[in-house]
Protein backbone atom coordinates (compact mmCIF):
# COMPACT_ATOMS: atom_id res chain seq x y z
CA UNK A 1 0.00 0.00 0.00
CA UNK A 2 2.67 2.60 -0.75
CA UNK A 3 -0.10 5.24 -2.27
CA UNK A 4 -2.20 4.61 0.70
CA UNK A 5 -0.68 8.19 1.72
CA UNK A 6 -1.56 9.97 -1.07
CA UNK A 7 -4.80 8.66 -1.35
CA UNK A 8 -6.03 9.48 1.96
CA UNK A 9 -4.58 13.04 1.52
CA UNK A 10 -6.40 13.00 -1.87
CA UNK A 11 -9.44 12.15 -0.16
CA UNK A 12 -9.22 14.97 3.05
CA UNK A 13 -8.54 17.63 0.07
CA UNK A 14 -11.53 15.95 -1.85
CA UNK A 15 -13.75 16.28 1.13
CA UNK A 16 -12.74 19.79 1.40
CA UNK A 17 -13.52 21.09 -1.79
CA UNK A 18 -16.77 19.10 -1.32
CA UNK A 19 -17.48 21.25 1.86
CA UNK A 20 -16.55 24.62 0.60
CA UNK A 21 -19.54 27.03 -0.85
CA UNK A 22 -20.43 26.91 -4.58
CA UNK A 23 -22.73 26.71 -7.47
CA UNK A 24 -23.04 22.97 -6.07
CA UNK A 25 -23.94 23.95 -2.66
CA UNK A 26 -26.89 26.54 -3.97
CA UNK A 27 -28.19 23.70 -6.49
CA UNK A 28 -28.56 21.20 -4.69
CA UNK A 29 -29.76 22.91 -1.04
CA UNK A 30 -32.47 25.17 -3.76
CA UNK A 31 -33.87 21.92 -4.42
CA UNK A 32 -33.56 19.95 -1.27
CA UNK A 33 -35.67 22.57 0.90
CA UNK A 34 -38.59 21.74 -1.66
CA UNK A 35 -37.87 18.13 -1.76
CA UNK A 36 -35.30 15.87 -0.84
CA UNK A 37 -35.70 13.71 -3.59
CA UNK A 38 -34.97 16.16 -5.82
CA UNK A 39 -32.14 17.41 -4.01
CA UNK A 40 -30.73 14.05 -3.90
CA UNK A 41 -30.73 13.66 -7.61
CA UNK A 42 -29.16 16.85 -7.96
CA UNK A 43 -26.17 15.84 -6.34
CA UNK A 44 -26.73 13.01 -7.64
CA UNK A 45 -26.41 14.31 -11.69
CA UNK A 46 -22.94 16.73 -10.35
CA UNK A 47 -21.60 13.13 -8.87
CA UNK A 48 -21.79 12.40 -12.41
CA UNK A 49 -20.16 15.58 -13.95
CA UNK A 50 -17.40 15.31 -11.20
CA UNK A 51 -17.07 11.51 -12.26
CA UNK A 52 -16.03 12.11 -15.88
CA UNK A 53 -14.39 14.99 -14.89
CA UNK A 54 -11.72 12.85 -12.57
CA UNK A 55 -11.84 10.10 -15.48
CA UNK A 56 -10.88 12.91 -17.81
CA UNK A 57 -7.79 14.35 -15.84
CA UNK A 58 -6.82 10.82 -14.98
CA UNK A 59 -6.08 10.98 -19.44
CA UNK A 60 -4.39 14.20 -19.11
CA UNK A 61 -7.63 15.95 -20.77
CA UNK A 62 -7.27 18.16 -17.70
CA UNK A 63 -4.28 19.56 -18.62
CA UNK A 64 -5.37 20.03 -21.92
CA UNK A 65 -8.24 22.51 -20.91
CA UNK A 66 -5.77 24.36 -19.53
CA UNK A 67 -3.85 24.36 -22.34
CA UNK A 68 -6.20 25.57 -24.92
CA UNK A 69 -7.70 28.33 -23.93
CA UNK A 70 -10.35 28.32 -26.39
CA UNK A 71 -11.39 25.32 -25.10
CA UNK A 72 -11.66 26.27 -21.31
CA UNK A 73 -13.24 29.99 -22.24
CA UNK A 74 -16.14 27.84 -24.05
CA UNK A 75 -16.65 25.82 -21.32
CA UNK A 76 -16.41 28.73 -18.41
CA UNK A 77 -18.59 30.65 -21.02
CA UNK A 78 -21.56 27.85 -20.62
CA UNK A 79 -21.27 26.89 -16.90
CA UNK A 80 -21.56 30.91 -16.21
CA UNK A 81 -24.68 31.53 -18.82
CA UNK A 82 -26.57 28.15 -17.09
CA UNK A 83 -25.76 29.77 -13.90
CA UNK A 84 -27.21 32.95 -14.86
CA UNK A 85 -30.01 31.41 -16.16
CA UNK A 86 -30.68 29.22 -12.62
CA UNK A 87 -30.70 32.34 -10.14
CA UNK A 88 -32.74 34.41 -12.77
CA UNK A 89 -35.77 32.09 -12.55
CA UNK A 90 -35.15 31.58 -8.79
CA UNK A 91 -35.21 35.57 -8.73
CA UNK A 92 -38.46 35.46 -11.23
CA UNK A 93 -40.23 32.78 -8.83
CA UNK A 94 -39.33 34.40 -5.66
CA UNK A 95 -40.98 37.53 -6.85
CA UNK A 96 -43.79 36.22 -8.11
CA UNK A 97 -45.25 33.86 -5.23
CA UNK A 98 -46.37 34.71 -1.34
CA UNK A 99 -44.84 31.37 0.26
CA UNK A 100 -46.10 29.66 3.14
CA UNK A 101 -45.62 26.00 4.26
CA UNK A 102 -48.57 25.19 2.01
CA UNK A 103 -46.99 26.28 -1.18
CA UNK A 104 -44.14 23.86 -0.89
CA UNK A 105 -46.31 20.97 -0.42
CA UNK A 106 -48.35 21.85 -3.15
CA UNK A 107 -45.35 23.12 -5.36
CA UNK A 108 -44.72 20.85 -8.66
CA UNK A 109 -41.75 18.96 -8.05
CA UNK A 110 -38.94 18.37 -10.49
CA UNK A 111 -39.05 14.81 -11.66
CA UNK A 112 -35.61 12.43 -11.16
CA UNK A 113 -34.20 13.27 -14.57
CA UNK A 114 -34.86 17.09 -14.36
CA UNK A 115 -33.23 17.05 -11.42
CA UNK A 116 -30.17 14.80 -12.36
CA UNK A 117 -30.07 17.27 -15.75
CA UNK A 118 -29.86 20.32 -13.57
CA UNK A 119 -26.85 19.11 -11.32
CA UNK A 120 -25.21 17.20 -13.96
CA UNK A 121 -25.25 20.68 -16.31
CA UNK A 122 -24.37 22.52 -12.97
CA UNK A 123 -21.07 20.22 -12.90
CA UNK A 124 -19.91 19.76 -16.35
CA UNK A 125 -19.99 23.34 -17.18
CA UNK A 126 -17.11 24.12 -14.71
CA UNK A 127 -14.06 23.92 -15.87
CA UNK A 128 -12.48 24.71 -12.69
CA UNK A 129 -13.26 21.13 -11.54
CA UNK A 130 -11.00 19.93 -14.52
CA UNK A 131 -8.33 21.73 -14.19
CA UNK A 132 -8.75 20.98 -10.43
CA UNK A 133 -8.25 17.26 -10.73
CA UNK A 134 -5.88 17.49 -13.54
CA UNK A 135 -3.33 19.98 -11.17
CA UNK A 136 -4.12 17.86 -7.79
CA UNK A 137 -3.63 14.65 -9.81
CA UNK A 138 -0.48 15.60 -11.22
CA UNK A 139 0.92 16.77 -7.92
CA UNK A 140 -0.37 14.04 -5.76
CA UNK A 141 -0.10 10.75 -8.01
CA UNK A 142 3.80 10.02 -9.39
CA UNK A 143 4.24 9.32 -12.61
CA UNK A 144 3.91 5.64 -14.31
CA UNK A 145 1.06 4.58 -10.73
CA UNK A 146 -0.22 1.43 -11.79
CA UNK A 147 -3.77 1.55 -13.48
CA UNK A 148 -5.90 0.13 -9.89
CA UNK A 149 -4.61 3.39 -8.41
CA UNK A 150 -5.79 5.64 -10.88
CA UNK A 151 -9.09 3.46 -10.48
CA UNK A 152 -8.95 3.98 -6.82
CA UNK A 153 -8.41 7.63 -7.15
CA UNK A 154 -11.61 8.07 -9.47
CA UNK A 155 -14.01 5.96 -7.25
CA UNK A 156 -12.62 8.05 -3.97
CA UNK A 157 -13.39 11.26 -5.71
CA UNK A 158 -17.00 9.68 -6.46
CA UNK A 159 -17.77 7.87 -3.05
CA UNK A 160 -16.96 10.96 -1.37
CA UNK A 161 -18.78 13.39 -3.51
CA UNK A 162 -22.04 11.49 -4.03
CA UNK A 163 -22.09 10.81 0.36
CA UNK A 164 -21.60 14.65 0.87
CA UNK A 165 -24.29 15.51 -1.92
CA UNK A 166 -26.81 13.15 -0.45
CA UNK A 167 -25.73 14.26 3.19
CA UNK A 168 -26.40 17.84 2.06
CA UNK A 169 -29.66 17.48 0.61
CA UNK A 170 -30.86 15.33 3.80
CA UNK A 171 -30.40 17.67 6.43
CA UNK A 172 -31.68 20.74 3.80
CA UNK A 173 -34.88 18.71 3.71
CA UNK A 174 -34.85 18.00 7.49
CA UNK A 175 -38.84 19.04 8.84
CA UNK A 176 -37.50 21.91 11.20
CA UNK A 177 -35.36 23.07 8.22
CA UNK A 178 -38.17 23.42 5.52
CA UNK A 179 -40.65 24.70 8.24
CA UNK A 180 -38.31 27.56 8.35
CA UNK A 181 -37.86 27.99 4.98
CA UNK A 182 -41.66 28.26 4.40
CA UNK A 183 -41.21 30.99 6.56
CA UNK A 184 -38.65 32.59 4.62
CA UNK A 185 -38.95 30.99 1.22
CA UNK A 186 -39.30 34.28 -0.30
CA UNK A 187 -35.79 36.11 0.20
CA UNK A 188 -34.25 32.67 0.80
CA UNK A 189 -34.94 32.09 -2.81
CA UNK A 190 -33.81 36.05 -3.41
CA UNK A 191 -31.05 35.34 -1.91
CA UNK A 192 -29.84 32.06 -3.70
CA UNK A 193 -30.86 33.28 -6.75
CA UNK A 194 -28.59 35.82 -6.54
CA UNK A 195 -26.10 34.04 -5.18
CA UNK A 196 -26.29 31.59 -8.33
CA UNK A 197 -26.19 35.05 -11.01
CA UNK A 198 -23.49 36.59 -8.73
CA UNK A 199 -21.32 32.44 -9.30
CA UNK A 200 -22.50 33.12 -12.78
CA UNK A 201 -20.92 36.60 -13.39
CA UNK A 202 -17.91 35.92 -11.08
CA UNK A 203 -17.55 32.46 -13.69
CA UNK A 204 -17.53 34.51 -16.52
CA UNK A 205 -15.02 37.50 -15.23
CA UNK A 206 -12.95 35.31 -13.70
CA UNK A 207 -9.83 34.25 -15.73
Amino acid sequence: MDYLPQLLTLSGIILLACASPGPDFVAITSQALSDRRSGVFTGLGITCAVAIWACLAVFGFGLLVQQFVWLYESIRMAGAVYLVYLGVRMLIGALRHQADAQDITEAPRMSIGQSWRRGFLVGITNPKTATFFATLFVTLLPVGAPLWVYAAVVAVVVCITALWMCLLASCFSISAVRRAYARIRRPIDALMGAALVGLGVRMAASR
